[in-house]
Order: structure tokens, then C-alpha cells, then sequence
């Protein structure tokens, strides 16, 4: 079973870098990066459909086999993602290119092996899901605002970390509302929060891809949404953090992969 899902989790993030591939390309072409605009590109559209489908393999791999095994190969979508984006715009990957993206995959694993594990069911209050969606709110601000005067690789880091900050806000409001539904049926509350970080999220990440640097945003993507999620944990749900050498090890390899993507990565122009 162990295997299975080891298998079933590289397969889903194969869907999930094609995905993200797939609406990079489209939002880079579009010229507008309005959602509007976007979800009239057929293109787009199979690229969200897998990215769900890659989400839902996911979520069976975790109850198929142990975290510690799922998890990493999720993070090898940014491994997929690099070679399938550069197909796309005509040309191949170079291996400085790839080597930082491992580097970025190996300090994210590290980081998300690191992260104690959640015990007992989740519950958010009325007040806490308005801290959660003001700070996550106020976060995603500067990060956009920061990105009007950065450079371009600064810009698509920026936006996509602040997709990521909101991506984490709603990963925590869909974990606590899994947990609550069986105690207690269906929270109204949560489930009319969940849609406003989950939209201003995609567009801010379609913002990001449209700059030019996939790497960089996918990679900044991938690391703020579940560094979100953990400092989310421990600020409202009381969870523990990492303690130790080790986490801040992992972080700063996320760091400089994250900087080296950014020197390798080539600006794409408009398809």
C-alpha cells in the first residue's frame, strides 16, 4: 500500500505541475491576466482540471500510505513542472536551471518532514477565521505592493508568494472544516470564507505567471502555501513548530534554490 501511494502521488503531481505548465503558458500568452479572459482559453481550463485531479490524487495517497512518504512526492511537481513549462515555450530546461529546482525540492522536503504532526481535531471560531482571513489579507497587500517596484524575477516571486500566503489561509479553513463535519455537520461560516482567499489567490498567481519566470513563481508558490499552513496551525490551533538546526537548514536551501531559479530561470516572452 506504502508503494501504491508513493505511486499514486508522483502521478499526482505530474497533473499538478502539467497544470500549472498549462495556465503559466496561457496567462503568459493572454496579454490581460483577468479571470475572466483566462476561463474563455481552453487551454487554462485543462490546466485547472488538472490541477484538481492532481489535488484529489493527492488527497487518496495520504489515505493510502504515511505522510513521510506522501508528502515528498508532492513537492516533485516542481521537478515536473520546469521541463514541461520550458517544452511548452519551444526549449529545454538547462541543468543549472534544474539543479536549483532540486535544491529548492530538498529544503521544502525537509521543511515539511520537519513540521510535527497535527493531533486531535481542528476548530476556528468566528473571531479567528476574521484574524486568519485579515492576516493572511494584509500579508498578500505588501507582498503585491512590494512587486510593483521589484524587478521581474523579484515581481513573480512576490505575487506568487502572496497567492501562496492566501492558498495557506484556505488550506487551514478546508482542514478545519473537515475536521468539524463530522461533530457537527457543515459550518456555514467556513464555507463562505473559503471562496475569498481561494479566488484573490488565483489571480494573484496568474499575475505571477504572467510575468515571465515560471521557476521562481511556481517554486515561491510552493513554499508559501504550506509555510502558511504551519504558522497558521501554530498561531490559531495551537500546533508546535519544528524546533532545531535542522528546519532553519531546510529554509535557507529553499532560499538560495529559490535565488538560483531566479539567476537561471530565463524571462519568457508572450506565446
Amino acid at each position: 500500500m506504502t508503494v501504491l501511494a508513493a505511486a499514486i502521488a508522483l502521478i499526482g503531481s505530474l497533473f499538478f505541475a502539467l497544470g500549472a505548465a498549462l495556465q503559466q503558458f496561457e496567462a503568459l500568452g493572454s496579454g490581460k491576466t483577468r479571470l475572466r479572459t483566462l476561463v474563455r482559453r481552453p487551454r487554462w481550463v485543462i490546466g485547472g482540471a488538472s490541477i484538481v485531479a492532481g489535488g484529489g490524487l493527492h488527497i487518496v495517497a495520504l489515505g493510502l500510505g504515511p505522510l513521510t512518504i506522501v508528502q515528498p512526492m508532492g513537492v516533485a511537481s516542481l521537478l515536473f513542472a520546469l521541463p514541461l513549462a520550458a517544452a511548452l515555450h519551444g526549449r529545454r530546461p538547462s541543468r543549472a536551471e534544474l539543479g536549483s529546482a532540486a535544491v529548492v525540492a530538498v529544503g521544502l522536503i525537509g521543511l515539511v518532514l520537519l513540521v510535527p504532526p497535527s493531533t486531535g481535531p481542528s476548530h476556528l471560531s468566528l473571531q479567528e477565521v476574521a484574524i486568519l482571513l485579515a492576516v493572511s489579507g494584509v500579508a498578500a497587500v505588501l507582498l503585491w505592493a512590494g512587486s510593483r517596484i521589484a524587478s521581474p524575477a523579484g515581481r513573480a516571486a512576490l505575487l506568487a508568494t502572496s497567492a501562496g500566503v492566501l492558498y495557506g489561509a484556505t488550506a487551514t479553513l478546508m482542514r478545519v472544516l473537515a475536521d468539524t463535519f463530522g461533530e457537527q455537520g457543515w459550518n456555514w461560516w467556513y464555507l463562505l470564507a473559503l471562496p475569498v482567499p481561494a479566488l484573490l489567490a488565483l489571480m494573484l498567481l496568474q499575475r505571477a505567471y504572467a510575468v515571465g519566470h515560471f521557476g521562481v513563481s511556481f517554486a515561491s508558490l510552493q513554499i508559501a502555501d504550506p509555510l502558511t499552513a504551519v504558522a497558521f496551525g501554530a498561531l490559531l490551533l495551537g500546533e508546535p513548530l519544528p524546533t532545531g538546526v535542522a528546519p532553519i537548514a531546510a529554509a535557507a536551501l529553499t532560499a538560495v534554490g529559490t535565488v538560483a531559479l531566479a539567476r537561471t530561470t530565463p524571462l519568457e516572452r508572450s506565446a
